[in-house]
């Protein structure tokens, strides 16, 4: 009998380990990156909530996938769930550029306007990928870092501007300058070796990654806030049962309200922390202020251009007060 028992014992053991569903989560950002730190925290929420049968091992700093190949990684299945920033995307349809139009939303209250409005078609258009949204998070307001001083427009002529997604490019092209793709976890480098001279950034990117000792001017543009979003294949969300599901998405709501709220507190600090290292924290001069609004403008328009009525829609229902 009592080897019955303990063979009975095994068996349950068996399939409770065979139970347990595992999910790989990478992202291209730091491990000491806020970002990073919420959606491990959303792991960690989602292995309590599911007493460990989900289990999500975060993969952070482009170890698993890079950046830039994290979304097509989950699209074709070879991992269940990702990170990405969103506009990285934005050349293979024009919706997920929406968050980095420069100067339709520049504050937090706004951003969260723009993404309310942009949500349900961003949800239909991950779905026709076999993709679910699991949570998006703002990072800071994007300003303007210089190795040199930017008194005016001109003094970004001909300058080697980081580009990491088809509107930074498209900006550093009106602004005539010279467009240099590089990743946020190359930038240092890239600095360090002349090989870029300005860019557009967070105050969290420029803290977390030390830009501050390469670069000393820190200009206030607050350009947009481009969004990180989290997602999962949607046959790998389908594969769980309804408790985990359900587990699942109440830990990403907690992560998206987690992380805007991180996002403006971080925001606060950052920008102090920047000026203890050195920078010249300073707002934009009117000329580049007046200059960068006129692409504002521009792009809006070519956005709404490019996505047609739909887009026209969305920006419409941001423009309602």
């Amino acid at each position: 009998m009592k080897k019955l028992f303990a063979m009975l014992a095994a068996s349950c053991a068996v399939s409770g380990a065979f139970a347990q569903t595992k999910w790989d989560l990478p992202t291209g950002y730091a491990v000491n990156s806020f970002q990073t730190e919420n959606v491990q925290a959303f792991a960690n929420d989602v292995d309590k909530a599911t007493a460990g049968k989900l289990k999500i091992t975060l993969h952070p700093n482009g170890s698993l996938y890079k950046a830039n190949e994290i979304k097509r990684a989950v699209q074709t299945g070879q991992t269940p769930a990702g990170e990405f920033i969103l506009s990285g995307a934005s050349n293979e349809n024009a919706l997920f550029g929406l968050d980095s139009i420069p100067f339709l939303a520049t504050s937090y209250a706004d951003a969260r306007r723009l993404y309310t409005a942009q949500k349900p078609g961003l949800d239909k258009l991950l779905a026709t990928q076999g993709m679910k949204l699991l949570f998006s998070v703002p990072w800071p307001p994007q300003s303007l870092y210089s190795v040199k001083a930017i008194n005016g427009p001109e003094d970004l002529r001909g300058t080697k501007m980081r580009a990491y997604n088809p509107a930074t490019t498209r900006i550093a092209q009106m602004l005539k300058a010279q467009p240099t793709t590089i990743q946020l976890a190359e930038l240092g480098q890239a600095l360090a070796t002349g090989t870029v001279e300005n860019f557009l950034t967070s105050s969290a990117s420029g803290v977390e990654n030390k830009l501050f000792e390469q670069t000393k001017f820190f200009y206030t543009v607050a350009a947009w806030l481009p969004r990180n979003a989290t997602v999962v294949s949607q046959k790998a969300f389908d594969a769980l049962d309804k408790p985990t599901q359900e587990a699942v998405l109440k830990s990403a709501a907690t992560a998206e309200a987690r992380g805007w709220q991180l996002s403006e507190q971080k925001d606060a600090e950052f920008v102090k922390e920047l000026a203890a290292k050195g920078m010249r924290v300073a707002p934009p001069s009117d000329a580049l202020k007046k200059e960068l609004l006129v692409i504002g403008e521009a792009m809006t328009a070519d956005w709404i251009k490019a996505v047609g009525p739909e887009g026209q829609a969305v920006v419409d229902t941001y423009m309602k007060r």
